[in-house]
């Protein structure tokens, strides 16, 4: 992917970090860097924390992770998990982005099932002719969902949260130019006319780059099986549509995998603890930091080196 799946430091870059503690404010270095001298390391390097731990230009280090955030009942019966700056909790607002985050792959899964029925259904079934009318419809609900998701989603490497959010803008700005600047005028809709020009492809593409990438991410963090399936069947499948490579016999199989996967995926979402999605939130608290503090402790990891 291009950012290296970084662990935190190991025994030298803790007792940097330790030290470098002793010059930020009291109140953060409790929040930041509470229990950090208690860690042990294991070899383990992404369990359940999306892609690493902050951003490869805070730490650049290559070394073993952290042990998996360990989690400890509170007096009030909540739960403070023990991450790799310090513990935290879940609040009400992290537990309402998790559940959109969920709804809105829910949305997205909903309204590719929906529209693909349409390629499956016979041809004399009343049904098939008013989904087929509202085909767009479906497209623009699914990508509003993904983009909801891809706004919410806890990545650590901001850079890849920020490509995927891209690649969707792009992809949502080439569907409207498409249909505004070729569908329309030829008289069919958006998904029709894509179905009809594979070379369309181009312009509504990057939207399933970001759908791919994010599938790759939940896949990489959880090791789940039909994200590793949607991983390879959404790029097959929209290249061989593209290249003409590919017969109708294959595309009709690719999918009805990919219908299956994805409605799979998106269902056992919910299936998940809410912490799962959150990941190691003392992460973005470190990386919300001012430059000058972040600066600090990489000046001194410099100087123990």
């Amino acid at each position: 992917m291009g950012t290296r799946i970084m662990g935190m430091a190991s025994a030298g870059v803790g007792a940097t970090i330790t030290r470098a503690a002793k010059i930020i404010s009291p109140e953060k270095r409790n929040v930041i860097f509470g229990g950090l001298k208690r860690r042990r390391h294991t070899s383990e390097i992404c369990g359940r924390r999306g892609f690493g731990f902050g951003h490869t230009h805070t730490i650049e280090c290559s070394c073993k992770a952290i042990e998996p955030t360990t989690e400890t009942p509170t007096s009030g019966g909540g739960v403070t998990y023990q991450g790799v700056y310090g513990p935290w909790t879940i609040d009400p607002s992290d537990i309402r982005e998790v559940l959109l985050y969920r709804t809105g792959l829910v949305s997205a899964a909903a309204s590719f099932v929906v529209a693909t029925s349409t390629a499956f259904l016979p041809h004399s079934f009343w049904l098939r002719d008013l989904l087929e009318r509202s085909l767009d419809l479906l497209f623009l609900l699914g990508a509003a969902g993904l983009g909801l998701s891809l706004y919410l989603i806890h990545i650590y490497v901001t850079e890849i949260k920020r490509t995927l959010q891209a690649l969707w803008l792009v992809g949502v700005f080439g569907s409207f130019t498409t249909y505004f600047a070729l569908a329309r005028p030829a008289g069919e809709g958006l998904v029709q006319y894509v179905v009809d020009n594979p070379t369309a492809i181009w312009f509504i593409g990057p939207i399933f780059a970001s759908l791919t990438g994010l599938v790759i991410k939940e896949g990489l963090c959880y090791g789940k099986l039909e994200a590793a399936v949607l991983a390879f069947v959404i790029p097959t499948c929209l290249l061989g549509h593209l290249t003409g490579t590919m017969d109708n016999g294959v595309k009709m199989f690719l999918l009805g995998v990919w219908v299956t996967f994805f409605a799979i995926f998106s269902g056992r979402k919910f299936t998940q603890p809410i912490k799962d999605d959150i990941g190691d939130k003392s992460v973005f608290m470190f990386n919300a930091l001012p430059e000058e503090e972040r600066a600090l402790l990489e000046n001194s990891r410099k100087q123990k080196l």
